[in-house]
């Protein structure tokens, strides 16, 4: 111990002679050095191109920051965002869609069935493994671009200034106003707006905005919505659409602001930013973000999709005696599940012989794109079923011409999506009075129409399913991507409250439209789900009050 105090005097007089030799505090000037050998090596080692001058970032804040110019100059960089992740991402998913699917579902299949293999065998490796490498697949392409554009954004400097532009107006939501990219994005697909909620950095804005982003509408629902706008709502089909997209606006607002006065209580994340001067992205640097991005996408979320869909496609082709190749029909155990799940749909107008509906319901879960091509399935043999038709003989395979069409898709879809750039979300649904054009278009069948209309309680049934599509859980890639970016609560969490809120909703708008048939039961079921939703928020409320101690279970980071 003396020996200790003795060098610790003998350090402190050296300090103080130092400083008094060199006139300044030693540790300023310990400090200082390491600094400028910090400077000197970071100098030597960077390579700094194409950075705008000071002068030159400030001319361009001038009109990107301007009050007046600010936003409509962010929305068109989030239009150009959403046209390039949508239109020319997304004319790229038929190709990864059929070309795994040749691949790894009927290439498999037909090779399982060449060698004699069990059907069992067939269906869970074609089917279902081979079905749920399909489904990522298809998310590769916009997921892919839309992390590219967001890298251009961000290593360009821009990204700041729409966070700046934007957070007056998000603020009164609770959120900043990064966040209003994810959920723009959500118009297109919900899977890339959940990954982009990672440029926030704060966890309340990202859980906030999660929770938020699958009430956006996103483009695989719009089949759906044509789909019945065409058998029930043939001449208002326009106001239709655009109505169920207001809806899912409203109700991520109302989720929003639930939020943020329940569970994730607190006051809108600080706004306080330097806003770096601009560069030119890179190539390279873009490149090496956006490929480090989608392979954890697509790593991470096909642990949860690969299960989901193995799940649901041998429950789909699995017969109830116990037989295989049933996939959407009558025969099969998922049918089997959607009739023993109808009446918890009855309040909301489904019945027990609408059983298609409650399946359409099921495979939405797996994708929402699926919801048209299993009502159609599952329709038309009902139909075919009735007129005493009989089922037709199913083309021979060839992986050849399967991988043909598959590449034929994209310069067809680039194509298209060149005509789409005045209406990316495709809200022009076009006449909707000719139900066989219609049919052709939406590749479904005439039959599925008549099919329809006899088993949906009327337009009242027709448009409480379409609110409860509008609304209920998201698809697997969706929950992934929770998953991913947020941690398994919080995805139970949204799809149990996405789930919740568009039953409750749509029982509600059904008890409403038909309460001159029953007012006595309307009443209650109206009754039941305001209580509901009121012991919701109570619990939201009574559960957010353990954050202030730190006792949350909710993920700190991604």
């Amino acid at each position: 111990d003396l020996a200790l105090g003795a060098a610790g005097a003998d350090t402190a007089a050296e300090a103080k002679r130092l400083a008094g030799e060199l006139g300044d505090d030693i540790d300023i000037m310990v400090a200082d050095a390491r600094y400028g050998l910090a400077n000197r090596v970071a100098s030597a080692a960077v390579t700094v191109s194409g950075r705008a001058g000071r002068d030159l970032t400030d001319r361009i804040d001038r009109v990107v920051l301007n009050r007046a110019l600010g936003v409509p100059i962010f929305l068109l960089m989030m239009y150009l965002m959403f046209l390039f992740t949508i239109s020319i991402g997304g004319a790229f998913i038929d190709f990864f869609d059929q070309f795994a699917g040749a691949l790894l579902v009927d290439g498999v299949a037909a090779v399982l069935t060449g060698l004699g293999s069990p059907e069992w065998l067939t269906v869970l490796l074609a089917q279902g493994i081979g079905g749920g490498i399909q489904v990522v697949a298809t998310f590769i392409p916009v997921v892919g671009f839309l992390f590219l554009f967001l890298s251009v954004l961000e290593d360009s400097g821009y990204m700041a200034r729409a966070a700046f532009v934007m957070d007056r107006f998000m603020r009164w939501v609770g959120l900043p106003g990064k966040s209003f990219v994810p959920l723009i994005v959500g118009f297109g697909c919900n899977v890339p707006a959940i990954m982009a909620t990672r440029t926030l950095e704060h966890r309340r804005d990202r859980l906030m905005t999660i929770a938020m982003a699958p009430f956006m509408s996103c483009g695989a629902r719009l089949p759906v919505y044509v789909l019945f706008a065409a058998a029930f709502f043939p001449s208002g089909a326009q106001n239709v659409v655009f109505g169920l997209y207001l809806i899912g606006i409203a109700v991520a607002v109302m989720t929003g602001l639930v939020l943020r006065n329940t569970l994730l209580k607190g006051e809108p994340t600080p706004f306080i930013m330097e806003l770096p001067p601009y560069h030119l992205p890179t190539v390279r640097g873009v490149l090496r973000h956006a490929s480090e991005r989608l392979m954890a996408f697509i790593v991470r979320a096909g642990r949860v999709i690969v299960p989901m869909v193995l799940v649901l496609n041998v429950l789909n082709s699995v017969g109830t005696d116990g037989s295989y190749g049933n996939e959407d029909s009558e025969a099969s155990v998922l049918a089997e599940i959607g009739r023993s799940i109808t009446p918890a749909f009855a309040p909301m107008g489904l019945t027990e012989e609408n059983w298609p509906a409650a399946v359409g319901i099921f495979t939405g879960v797996l994708a929402k794109e699926a919801v048209v091509g299993t009502l159609d399935a599952a329709y038309t043999a009902l139909a075919a079923e009735d007129a005493g038709e009989g089922g037709g003989e199913e083309e021979a395979f060839s992986l050849a011409d399967s991988l043909a069409a598959a590449f034929a898709t994209i310069p067809a879809n680039l194509a298209d999506a060149l005509g789409a750039w005045a209406d990316p979300i495709g809200l022009d649904v076009g006449d909707l009075s000719d139900q066989t054009a219609v049919a052709e278009e939406q590749e479904v069948s005439t039959g599925t129409f008549g099919a329809m209309a006899a088993r949906f309680d009327g337009a009242a049934g027709a448009f409480a399913y379409l609110l409860f599509i509008l609304l209920y859980a998201p698809c697997t890639a969706a929950i992934a991507a929770i998953y991913q970016e947020a941690g398994t609560r919080w995805a139970v969490f949204v799809t149990m409250w996405t789930t919740g809120l568009g039953w409750g909703v749509a029982t509600v708008y059904y008890q409403a439209a038909t309460w001159a048939q029953h007012p006595g039961s309307s009443f209650a079921w109206i009754a039941a789900v305001s209580v509901c939703l009121l012991l919701a928020l109570w619990g939201l409320r009574r559960y957010g009050a353990r954050e202030a101690d730190g006792r949350l279970p909710l993920p700190q980071q991604a």
